[in-house]
């Protein structure tokens, strides 16, 4: 009786292909397609790159407006619910705060500055916001180190004016400018400098003067309230709680005061982003197109490998894996490039027109957070991608294929 090779053959067909298939396949797959893949990585590269640009900008944008605002106004105003003048339990509960680095009273109002004409100028005119300030103003306010000499040691009948202001009305160091205040008295006052914060909607606006001064010409002794600076301006809300409770006071943190620009701000943000994060998308695109070209023209050996015994998962597992090289190959050169273009901007920060946009000069701040969650979306996005196309080769039928 003769022996027959069959029950070998059987064996031999039967037999599993190694694990390491997926890893096999993805790597043959990748060779073989360069040009497509160089495109498709570089697409993905593109999209996250201008992706973590234009995060970093926006919050440069948003970083150097707040801090610009801070520069010119205070972390925390308090003012009184009825006229009054000096209140030693509000100082009491200043001075007792820790969290509280500097405060000092205050009495604003509303004026019209005047220029007379001269040496062949006509008037300048604007209106502007008064704040009567004290000696105090110079560690409330984080004015620069010149710009803070002045307003701490302004005389009475002086002035110091924002930039934009200054330059509105066309007043200099050492001029008089006529002031006719909210309750139609007018004064004369000496223009001691001009100051500038960086927020053209404070510098154009903005204008200091002695407390005296300022309740000299109201008639009166009254204060608007209390200026408070903090250790740190986040804690803002809870400490201006906390100072007014159980008296006649209320509380108006910086964010409040400039909620709806903070609003608009991280609206912005939120919307550049999904737009940029769309590029990304279209990329991911082209990953699912590279793989399914792939499916298609491996069709046959697909179907042999099933045949052979290869599991479903290991067809899969081996175009996620070209999926996932594709896409972090893009993601680590998109993020080179990305911070690449944020180290280039803040060395050389981009100039804009501060009547337009309300600052000068647009930084960049790099946020490890956003970082984070470009990558993880990236690569979610492009395993997504591949996912559609390896679920399809998978499902090959390898009895009609050979057939």
């Amino acid at each position: 009786m003769s022996t027959s090779p069959r029950p070998a053959l059987a064996k031999s067909i039967s037999a599993r292909p190694p694990a390491s298939l997926p890893l096999t396949l993805a790597r043959a797959h990748l060779r073989r397609r360069r040009t497509q893949n160089l495109s498709t990585v570089l697409g993905v590269a593109v999209g996250v790159m201008v992706l973590i640009a234009a995060l970093s900008l926006t919050n440069g944008f948003t970083g150097a407006l707040v801090q610009a605002t801070l520069r010119a106004s205070p972390h925390l105003s308090l003012t009184r619910y009825a006229p009054g003048g000096i209140d030693p339990v509000m100082e009491k509960a200043l001075r007792g705060n820790p969290e509280v680095t500097a405060w000092m009273p205050f009495l604003a109002d509303k004026g019209l500055l005047t220029r007379p004409a001269g040496d062949g100028r006509s008037a300048g005119v604007d209106f502007a916001t008064l704040f009567g300030v004290t000696d105090q103003a110079g560690k409330v306010l984080a004015l620069p180190p010149a710009e803070t000499a002045l307003i701490s040691q302004l005389r009475p009948g002086e002035v110091l004016l924002g930039s934009a202001l200054a330059q509105s009305i066309g007043a200099f160091q050492g001029q008089e400018l006529r002031l006719l205040s909210s309750n139609q008295r007018r004064s004369s006052l000496k223009v001691a400098g001009v100051f500038r914060s960086g927020n053209y909607l404070i510098d154009s606006a903005y204008a200091f003067v002695p407390l005296a001064t300022l309740q000299q010409l109201q008639g009166q002794t009254n204060i608007t309230g209390y200026q408070a600076r903090l250790r740190s301006p986040d804690a803002a809300p809870q400490v201006g709680q906390e100072l007014i409770r159980q008296l006649p006071y209320s509380s108006l943190p910086w964010q409040n005061l400039y909620g709806s620009l903070l609003d608009q701000l991280k609206l912005q943000k939120q919307v550049i982003g999904f737009v940029v994060f769309l590029i990304v998308i279209v990329a991911a695109f082209g990953i699912a197109n590279v793989l399914t070209l792939t499916v298609f023209e491996k069709t046959q050996e697909i179907a042999i490998l099933r045949a052979m015994g290869a599991l479903r998962r290991q067809i899969i597992g081996a175009f996620v894996l070209q999926g996932a090289a594709l896409g972090a190959a893009g993601l680590l050169l998109g993020n080179v490039l990305g911070l690449g273009i944020s180290l280039y901007f803040t060395l050389r920060p981009f100039q804009i027109p501060g009547d337009l946009y309300f600052i000068t000069s647009l930084p960049v701040q790099v946020r490890p957070a956003d970082l984070v969650w470009v990558n993880l979306l990236g690569i979610t996005t492009t395993l997504l991608a591949a996912l559609l196309p390896a679920r399809r080769a998978a499902g090959i039928e390898p009895a009609q294929i050979i057939r």
